[in-house]
């Protein structure tokens, strides 16, 4: 049996009609650029999220280091961030010339380790930037602590997890700001790139909506140096099409996560996904923990079953980041967790009779 990680045509081919009809308005209109379906999925995004402002871009690395410029944080600053998570979180900060600030994970949920934070304060720093990774939110309410006692702005890169909760809370309406991203293998995947900034703060998503378009408050007079960050008229209307369906999707992800953690019980040798108390996951990867990863996903690969590595390598090891002077072992617990994580196939279209045999295949490589 073959099982791919991620069937993006399965997804597709039901809505299919819905998303054509849906971009040949757009296209039949001419208004391709800040047409009125960008609008309506920022409304209906911020009304998902429970925030005041959503703002739509061109991608969720744009959408943070949109949120960095529109806070003011730059050359001299520092930014407290994971040194595990997606290239694009430590990349933004660098690109605004402020420098990243590593904390250690913890193990268990893979998120930015809140007891860790305080130690790396300086006077320096102006953001705390937590990562809610593989479809849970980090610890928001010690994170906010920390970020209330120094006065820290805090921006939650969302990009896996929309729709996840902490104590009821949407990720996104925790911290100043969160980004989300709508690549297309994300649980609401657009047709290209695409992202969006929320907020629960009216004023300041004025202000990334004009930072959006060159900085520009209105035509040819530019209140700021922004960016050419707008979310293209098409990749709204598709994703418009697919919210309507994200929570069916994610009780799908769900349920499948439920199902591995049933047949996987007991698995000498595995690590199953720990969901923090208080925490929804939308399970955007479901990860698991293996000694020899490397050999264990070659037989997995040979039995027909794609997996994948997030992330094979931390930042803080990275060529392009030697500057920062970090050497192998300063964050032992993303180091570990770079040498040991395998994200399986959870993608809502799995059958009963795939997740069966992924998890069998799995027990018998580990074994």
């Amino acid at each position: 049996m073959n099982v791919p990680l991620l069937d993006i045509k399965a997804q597709y081919l039901p809505l299919r009609e819905q998303i054509l009809e849906a971009v040949q308005t757009v296209v039949d209109s001419c208004q391709v650029i800040n047409g009125p379906a960008v609008k309506q999925f920022e409304e209906a995004v911020a009304k998902y999220c429970h925030g005041k402002a959503a703002v739509g871009v061109s991608s969720g690395t744009d959408a943070i280091l949109m949120s960095l410029m529109a806070l003011g944080i730059g050359r001299g600053d520092e930014v407290i961030t994971t040194p595990y998570t997606f290239f694009a979180t430590v990349g933004c900060i660098w690109r605004v010339g402020a420098k990243p600030v590593f904390v250690d994970i913890d193990p268990a949920t893979y998120n930015l380790d809140p007891a860790r934070i305080a130690a790396a304060v300086t006077p320096r720093t102006k953001a705390i930037l937590p990562v809610h990774l593989y479809g849970q939110t980090a610890d928001m309410d010690a994170i906010m602590a920390v970020a209330a006692r120094y006065g820290l702005y805090v921006i939650e890169d969302a990009a896996q997890s929309i729709g996840a909760t902490c104590k009821g809370r949407q990720a996104c309406t925790m911290g100043t700001v969160g980004c989300l991203s709508f690549y297309p293998s994300k649980n609401l995947g657009a047709a290209g790139d695409a992202g969006m900034v929320v907020t629960t703060d009216a004023e300041l998503g004025a202000k990334l909506a004009v930072f959006r378009q060159h900085g520009e408050n209105r035509r040819y007079y530019h209140q700021y140096v922004g960016g050419n960050f707008r979310m293209d008229t098409i990749q709204a209307a598709v994703l418009l099409v697919k919210l309507a369906h994200l929570d069916r999707w994610t009780a799908g992800r769900r349920a499948n996560a439920a199902r591995y953690d049933e047949l996987l019980a007991g698995a000498g040798g595995i690590v199953r996904p720990h969901v923090a108390a208080g925490n929804f996951s939308i399970y955007n990867q479901y990860i698991v923990r293996v000694g020899n990863r490397d050999a264990v996903q070659a037989k997995m690969k040979d039995k027909g079953v794609a997996t994948a590595i997030y992330y094979p390598l931390s930042l803080h090891e990275q060529e392009c980041f030697a500057s920062l002077g970090h050497k192998r072992g300063d964050f032992p617990e993303s180091e570990k967790a770079a040498a040991e994580t395998l994200a399986l196939p959870i993608y809502p279209e799995l059958t009963d009779e795939q997740l069966v045999y992924v998890a069998q295949s799995l027990t018998e490589c580990v074994r």
